[in-house]
């Protein structure tokens, strides 16, 4: 069943591990996807690629989520394309790990800048159109850190933790005009931010995780496009773990 055909969606960070995953799984279900990407353009060729293979329509933008000309730039690039913007999915983030004693400032102000602040101009970008159609599905990827904290972390965790306060306020702003606001919380996913990992710090890792396994992109992808969908429709400033039972 295509159950996001008509409709279009905007991924940031969409060019690979999750935000690439996300593309994908809108795309099966029949939205126009359209990504934003940092500066990897041959990750956002195979995204764009892999979304046309699946049958889709896709559009890949350069953006800086942390500039608002930019993100205006992205948003206006969907309308002008698709005519309007059904779902958001804010995805993009960086992490610039230290413990807090050794933490640079400028370590600290680019994760919010990306994390927290991108995810705000997105929302921003995107509310008016949303509430104009009377309809929207915003999904904000907060993180199991953002909910119990990660020494070594302490920017990552401000930001993601943010990011929840955030979908929690914006969904009572909105939910009178048709407008759902959630978040997912991922665990540790295997991707390319924890194939870096070390092999003890793996083990310690699946040792604190009930279900015993590193996630896959696609369990992460699942549970954003059930809170994207109508069948999520009455679900709202909610954070949904996809984290193997770690937050429990």
């Amino acid at each position: 069943m295509m159950k996001f055909a008509g409709k279009t969606a905007v991924v940031t960070g969409g060019s690979r591990g999750l935000g690439r995953a996300v593309c994908l799984e809108l795309a099966k279900g029949g939205a126009n996807v359209v990504f934003c990407y940092a500066g990897n353009e041959a990750a956002a060729k195979e995204t764009t690629a892999a979304c046309e293979a699946l049958g889709a329509k896709a559009l890949a933008v350069q953006c800086d989520v942390a500039k608002a000309d930019e993100v205006k730039a992205l948003m206006d690039a969907a309308v002008k394309e698709f005519g309007r913007i059904d779902i958001l999915v804010n995805n993009a983030g960086i992490t610039r790990d230290g413990l807090l004693m050794m933490m640079k400032e400028e370590d600290f102000d680019a994760v919010i800048a990306a994390n927290l602040k991108g995810t705000f101009l997105c929302m921003k970008a995107v509310s008016r159109i949303m509430m104009k159609q009377r309809y929207g599905r915003i999904v904000n990827l907060s993180s199991v850190v953002g909910l119990r904290g990660n020494a070594g972390q302490v920017n990552y965790a401000a930001s993601k933790a943010g990011v929840v306060g955030m979908t929690k306020s914006l969904a009572k702003e909105l939910a009178s005009r048709g407008v759902t606001v959630n978040a997912v919380a991922p665990g540790f996913i295997a991707t390319d931010m924890t194939a870096a990992m070390t092999d003890a710090a793996k083990e310690a890792t699946l040792a604190s995780i009930p279900l015993q396994r590193l996630g896959a992109p696609e369990d992460v992808a699942h549970a954003v496009a059930f809170l994207a969908s109508d069948e999520a429709a009455y679900v709202t400033g909610q954070v949904l773990c996809v984290d193997g039972g770690m937050a429990m």
